[in-house]
C-alpha cells in the first residue's frame, strides 16, 4: 500500500475527485492548506493597496491506495491537476505499512 499526497489548486479538486473515483477510489482525504513553492507567493492589489501574498491557498488530498494501484493513481492525478501554468502543485509517495478499519478490525489491502 502507498499513502499518496496531493497538492492542488482548489478549483481541481471537484475534477481531481471524479476522475479518481471512476478509477476505482473508494475515499480520500481533503484539508484546506496554505503553502508556496518556487514561486514564493505574488503581490496583488486590493482597493488600491499593493500586498503581498507570501502563502497561497491549495487543497492536499491524501489517499492510500494498493500498490498495483499506485501508478494509474498518479496518472490520472497530474493529468487532471495539470493546467499548464505555475502553481499546480506536487505529488509525493510514501509507503503504508499497516492499515485497519476500526469497525470491522479488517487489515491491509482490505482496510482500504
Amino acid at each position: 500500500m502507498k499513502l499518496i499526497v496531493a497538492v492542488i489548486k482548489p478549483f481541481k479538486l471537484e475534477e481531481v475527485r471524479e476522475a479518481l473515483t471512476s478509477l476505482g477510489v473508494q475515499g480520500l482525504m481533503v484539508s484546506e492548506v496554505k503553502g508556496y513553492g518556487r514561486q514564493a507567493g505574488h503581490t496583488e492589489i486590493y482597493r488600491g493597496a499593493e500586498y503581498v501574498v507570501n502563502f497561497v491557498p491549495k487543497i492536499k488530498l491524501e489517499l492510500v491506495v494498493a500498490d498495483e494501484m499506485v501508478d494509474k493513481a498518479i496518472e490520472t492525478l497530474a493529468t487532471t491537476a495539470k493546467t499548464g501554468k505555475i502553481g499546480d502543485g506536487k505529488l509525493f509517495v510514501l509507503p503504508v505499512e499497516q492499515a485497519l478499519r476500526v469497525r470491522t478490525g479488517e487489515t491491509g489491502d482490505e482496510a482500504i
